[in-house]
């Protein structure tokens, strides 16, 4: 059976960084993801353009060519689908991993793809970039788990002339209360917070201030939601409970790592603020032999990686093994 050097955990764009970085140190990587490739950026809102340039979202040293200043989600995953062909990078796509045995210098890696039995595949090392756009954090609510509750936005249209509630207050549910508003939905944000989130893109938060202003998108700040029904939601709001009209509700209050696979390996998490116990310069955990990469490396403050930084963490992983 082939042992390969590398085993990276997850095909986003720092997984595939980590796979070119390792092959072009004359290693043997594969990559595994349990559902597509960049399978975040997939369902990201369908029009969405990314706040960063180009240049910031390339990896392999191959250059991200668009149609405007910043790159769309189409653009994006057109890019990271020709730079793993490109590298001819060996993926296993729509396989889970269910766990991981051995040790440093001799890991076994078990699968379980979407169709067919289970997969073995050996590995000297092994790096986790499983993102965390998978796994929401859940408001935990009668009702949460209606048909008409989604913790992802796509797109507006079905919307039109519909009573639609956001709840959240950062630059997701903003983007979005504003996406609806302008393709005619009656919009409604609810956010527990006093008031939007300090982090909103600067271009976004006049826009989402004016139109809340206006009266053109309603907003209950220091607001709690209670529970959701399949027309309306309730809501805790200055003492009282109150109902919300609501044919759809996005629940956009934020991702987070898979912490409970990420402790399954033996990697220890801060209890406060879940981040792993890491080498600074290699990225490799407590356990040896397993890295970590991307927005994992940054526990609860999943604010503090994006791809532009989370990127680079394959070449400092593949640098560290090289020295």
């Amino acid at each position: 059976m082939e042992t390969y050097d590398i085993i990276c955990i997850g095909a986003g764009p720092t997984g595939l960084a980590t796979a070119i970085e390792a092959k072009r140190a004359g290693m043997l990587p594969l990559v595994i993801d349990k559902a597509c490739l960049c399978n975040s950026i997939y369902h990201y809102p369908v029009n969405m353009v990314f706040f960063t340039t180009p240049e910031l979202l390339e990896i392999g040293d191959l250059p991200l060519v668009c149609a405007a200043e910043k790159p769309n989600r189409v653009e994006a995953l057109k890019y990271y689908r020709k730079t793993a062909e490109f590298y001819g990078l060996e993926l296993r796509l729509y396989e889970r991993v269910e766990r991981i045995e051995g040790s440093d210098g001799k890991f076994v890696v078990v699968t379980q793809p979407a169709s067919g039995s289970r997969e073995k595949y050996f590995g000297k090392k092994i790096v986790v970039a499983t993102g965390y756009y998978d796994l929401p954090n859940r408001l935990n609510v009668p009702g949460e788990d209606l048909p008409n509750v989604s913790h992802y936005y796509d797109e507006p249209h079905a919307f039109w002339h519909q009573d639609v509630v956001v709840i959240g207050g950062k630059n997701s549910a903003a983007e979005a209360a504003l996406e609806l508003f302008r393709s005619g939905a009656r919009v409604t944000l609810v956010h527990r917070g006093a008031e939007l989130g300090y982090g909103i893109k600067y271009w976004v938060r006049p826009d989402i201030e004016n139109r809340i202003k206006a009266n053109e998108i309603r907003a209950f700040f220091g607001t709690r939601v209670v529970q959701i029904e399949p027309d309306h939601v309730v809501v805790e709001h200055g003492g009282g409970k109150r109902g919300l009209p609501a044919r759809q509700v996005f629940a956009l209050t934020g991702y987070h790592p898979d912490y409970s696979f990420i402790e399954s390996l033996g990697v220890q998490l801060d209890p406060e603020s879940r981040k792993p116990k890491l080498n600074p310069k290699t990225l490799e955990s407590n356990v040896p032999g397993i890295h970590l990469a991307g927005v994992v490396t940054g526990g609860r403050n999943t604010g503090e990686i994006f791809i532009e930084n989370g990127r680079l963490h394959g070449k400092q992983i593949i640098e560290g093994l090289k020295g």
